[in-house]
């Protein structure tokens, strides 16, 4: 996994002096904010986001699907609770941002190359993260992670999948938490970069289970009717999401993101925004 992250930093520093900084589905071939996130790019603009004006423009790092939290619509336009939560408190504080769509591993790499500011994607705060040079902001959102299978498997529980194999979301908490049972229950870990494809190879049959963060497999069991089920009795402890950054001199942006997060907390935002998706 260090070796994979490391790969692709050195390919983003690369691809920088060469190109300059983009976004897209990965960080080798980086499109405008404006083409791969709709949405966001238009939260942007709505905040003032003019480059021209000689104004910082703070470039956050997102994941590509991670629903609710950020997704593509059915109309094209890249939305979800953490796209809504950045662009509540760019309003209220007054700065501008650019959204950089870029997946998981690729947001890590961005922000630890200094070609992305700060990233939220979902990211649970953890003092393992901490201590190797993530800077989180206040919790914005508690989730936990467990397992879901096929909608007619028979398993039940972890001791259910000895002898098969179960699929994660590498670099994630879901991934560290089936890593931390797999050699309890005897069952092996598959990764895969994406959650939907991970899903598939549930559906498909090609692994037992997969491991994920429980909201995001409830939403898309429920807004996709994919054929899956969360097994109950498989949740670890909740862990809050933050928005992070990985240079202390970017500290201004994590200072803002705290006092704007308690402002729309306060005044009703953050609540209209839970449920807008959630229905909480």
């Amino acid at each position: 996994m260090k070796r994979k992250v490391w790969a692709i930093l050195m390919t983003i520093a690369t691809v920088a002096v060469m190109t300059g900084c983009g976004g897209s589905k990965s960080a080798e071939s980086a499109a405008p904010a404006s083409e791969a996130a709709p949405a966001a790019s238009e939260a942007a603009a709505d905040t003032g986001a003019d480059a021209s004006a000689g104004d910082k423009v703070w470039i956050i790092a997102t994941d590509t699907s991670f629903k609710p939290f950020e997704y593509t619509d059915d109309k094209g336009q890249f939305v979800g609770i953490d796209m809504d939560i950045l662009a509540a408190v760019a309003e209220d504080q007054g700065f501008k941002y650019d959204v950089q769509v870029l997946g998981w591993d690729a947001s890590i790499a961005a922000c630890q190359a200094g070609q992305a500011d700060g990233m939220i994607a979902g990211a649970s705060i953890t003092e393992e993260r901490k201590s190797s040079g993530w800077v989180f902001s206040d919790g914005y959102y508690d989730a936990n992670q467990s397992m879901a299978v096929e909608a007619s498997s028979d398993i039940k529980g972890f001791e259910d999948l000895k002898g098969k194999s179960a699929a994660v979301k590498t670099g994630t908490m879901s991934a560290a938490y089936a890593e931390s049972l797999a050699g309890e229950y005897g069952f092996t870990v598959t990764y895969f970069e994406d959650s939907p494809t991970m899903y598939q190879a549930v559906v498909g049959g090609q692994v037992a289970a997969c491991f994920d963060d429980t909201p995001i497999m409830a939403s898309n069991i429920k807004d996709t009717g994919i054929a899956m089920k969360i097994v109950d009795g498989t949740g670890n402890d909740p862990a809050a999401y933050g928005f992070a950054i990985f240079d202390s001199s970017k500290q201004e942006l994590v200072d803002m993101f705290n006092k704007g997060l308690a402002n729309i907390k306060e005044n009703g935002k953050y609540d209209e925004i839970l449920n807008k998706y959630l229905g909480e």
